[in-house]
């Protein structure tokens, strides 16, 4: 009976160990497919070792099933190697960068007083067959002392369970300005879901008027929504929230980072600019961050003039408004105008 209870043990053991190896075989797989051309001659390179070592683990891994325990050791410590390599694989913020991310944004605070650098504010034509993206990179300041709220869009280009949002902060004195996290694509680079696991993109706080970040959004690429809610934070809320977006902008521009599609990614690079004291719980939406506006909704931190979720979110869909007003210089108020929270 305990000869078999130990055999038995020994062969989930083996399993598991296999299991574990597979797996990390699999990361590490992925780690050269993609990242591999960071530090090799280009995609062909980083491909061909990818698939050479995952041939070479295979076959130790078969080896090992079969009882060797060298087999087990030696893939063990080739994984070991890509992972030390990988590790040091380092972010740049010196690349042939696309037009729209070609500029990293920072920002001096002096006093009462912000002035924001490389404001992006493109002249985008509503017909995306147009290359012309009208560039226009502008220097702006406003005051700490007249920032009078924060509102917060979702942006769904796909699966209603993920989204993309972009909080803009409310001047008194001075048109919005708005902040969306996202990867900063070479040219001639597109977004991967997988790649986005690895370090293949940098991360980029892009720093935009609302007639840019909105409307490129609603006005010129199809098929996606744009939904837009008023949250209900104190003015020394907002203040907080606004020079916590400040400060990580300007430590990216001296020390990039890897976005991760998981750890910072749009939602999750906003949650790690607070302080682990200051964050608020943790909750799956942060992740699949498609009912993130529910999420503020349960939590109270939404203007809601008393509707339920789904009526609530049903009238925060802007497209037509940003449709109508385009260009126009009232852009802002335009779409802001009859959604709930907002006045009239």
């Amino acid at each position: 009976m305990i000869s078999l209870l130990t055999k038995a043990l020994k062969k989930a053991g083996l399993v598991l160990a296999s299991l574990l190896i597979f797996l990390l075989s699999a990361w590490a797989f992925g780690a050269l497919w993609f990242d591999g051309q960071v530090t090799t001659a280009g995609y062909a390179t980083g491909h061909g070792m990818a698939l050479i070592y995952l041939m070479v683990e295979l076959l130790l891994l078969i080896l090992f099933l079969r009882g060797s325990r060298w087999a087990g050791g030696a893939a063990a410590l080739i994984i070991a190697l890509v992972s030390g390599w990988w590790i040091h694989v380092q972010p740049s913020n010196d690349r042939n960068w696309q037009a729209d991310v070609s500029r990293e944004p920072w920002a001096e605070v002096h006093g009462d007083h912000v002035t924001l650098h490389n404001v992006r504010n493109f002249a985008y034509s509503s017909d995306p067959s147009e290359n012309d993206l009208g560039e226009r990179w502008e220097t702006r300041t406003v005051s700490l002392s007249q920032l009078s709220g924060v509102d917060a869009f979702l942006n769904f280009w796909g699966v209603s369970w993920m989204a993309h949002p972009i909080l803009s902060f409310q001047f008194r004195d001075a048109p919005p300005i708005a902040f969306s996290i996202e990867t900063r694509k070479e040219k001639d680079e597109n977004y991967s879901a997988l790649g986005g696991l690895y370090r293949q993109y940098e991360l980029v706080y892009v720093v935009a008027d609302e007639r840019d970040v909105i409307r490129v959004r609603t006005n010129r690429r199809k098929g996606e929504q744009v939904y837009l809610y008023r949250i209900t934070l104190s003015p020394a809320e907002v203040r907080k929230r606004f020079l916590e977006y400040i400060c990580s902008m300007n430590a990216l521009r001296e020390h990039p980072r890897w976005y991760n599609a998981i750890t910072a990614n749009c939602t999750t690079a906003i949650r790690s600019q607070r302080s682990l004291e200051a964050r608020t719980a943790w909750d799956w939406r942060i992740l699949l961050n498609g009912q993130v506006d529910e999420m503020f909704y349960e939590r109270g931190l939404l203007e809601t003039e008393g509707l339920p979720f789904p009526v609530l979110r049903q009238r925060a869909l802007i497209n037509e408004a940003a449709m109508k007003a385009d260009q126009d210089p009232d852009f802002s108020r335009r779409i802001r105008s009859g959604l709930p929270g907002f006045g009239r």
